[in-house]
């Protein structure tokens, strides 16, 4: 192997076993996700002081939503890769939709179940839709993070191949290949995750919370541009390839994403604070 390479860490992807009992990391990230992000989101919740007022959400409204937007992740997830990644497949193979634990999740089908849910709760429960989904992709980033690092440890979604100006490409062991290849996955969990949360973390202490619809703009416009800029190192799903002009489903996917986040912005930046923040204020 040449000197300039980083040796694939060759991680177990169970990451717990007990008997037959089997976690592999990818549900552990799901999980791990999930949690941190409520306990974060509720903290937010709690903090009049980035509202401007109390929030428009009830804790206990929160911990009821849990529920919804995990649904909103894996059926929209689910449905998204059947969709736009695989449909010839599943057309002929429809029993293989269940077995998600084979793989195969779509941030965008994600994303979309995630607004439904929203949306549903919100009008359920008489909650401001846009605050909902604020609080909801402020603490996105970091499912989005251990998601990235559950795919690299699982040596799936790798990158394109990298020559020897790369130090750190490496070869995946199921690259039927064995081509140098870029970890792609670590771009996405730093671009997607570490780099987005740090942004829209800063937003919410510089009072965005009090302009609903702001943290969800930003969400969706750094999102897609962040997807857009690891899609040029991200190696297209096989049984796509490049689409027009080689771009990549990932990339026009991405593209309608921003239209409607930098729509949501211009909105929540012309929209007059509510009422209970212009008394406090």
């Amino acid at each position: 192997m040449p000197f300039l390479t980083i040796t694939f860490p060759a991680i177990d992807p169970v990451a717990i076993s007990i008997g037959p009992l089997a976690i592999r990391w990818y549900a552990l990230a799901y999980i791990s996700g999930i949690v941190i992000g409520w306990i974060y989101a509720r903290a937010l919740i709690r903090s009049e002081k980035l509202w401007g007022g109390p929030a428009p959400i009830a804790p206990l409204q929160l911990d009821d939503f849990i529920l919804w937007v995990t649904l909103g992740i894996i059926l929209g997830g689910r449905t998204g890769y059947v969709l736009f990644y695989n449909p010839a497949f599943f057309i002929e193979h429809p029993a293989a939709i269940l077995k998600l634990w084979e793989g195969g999740m779509s941030f965008h089908g994600g994303f979309l179940g995630c607004v439904a849910a929203v949306m549903l709760f919100a009008l359920k429960n008489n909650i401001p839709i846009l605050s909902l989904g604020d609080i909801t992709t402020a603490v996105a980033p970091i499912g989005i993070f251990l998601g990235r690092l559950a795919n690299f440890i699982k040596g799936e979604l790798w990158g394109r191949e990298a020559d020897a100006s790369v130090p750190w490409r490496m070869v995946f062991p199921d690259d039927a290949k064995q081509l140098f290849r870029h970890p792609s996955q670590l771009y996405e969990a730093a671009l997607e995750g570490i780099l987005l949360f740090a942004i829209l973390a800063i937003m919410v202490r510089m009072g965005a919370l009090k302009r609903p619809g702001l943290i969800l703009g930003s969400f969706i416009t750094i999102y897609a541009l962040a997807r857009i800029t690891s899609e040029f190192f991200r190696e297209p799903d096989p049984q796509l390839g490049f689409l027009w002009g080689g771009l990549t489903m990932g990339m026009l996917l991405s593209v309608p994403m921003i239209i409607v986040g930098a729509i949501l912005i211009m909105k929540a930046w012309r929209r007059k604070a509510p009422e209970h923040i212009e008394k406090s204020t």
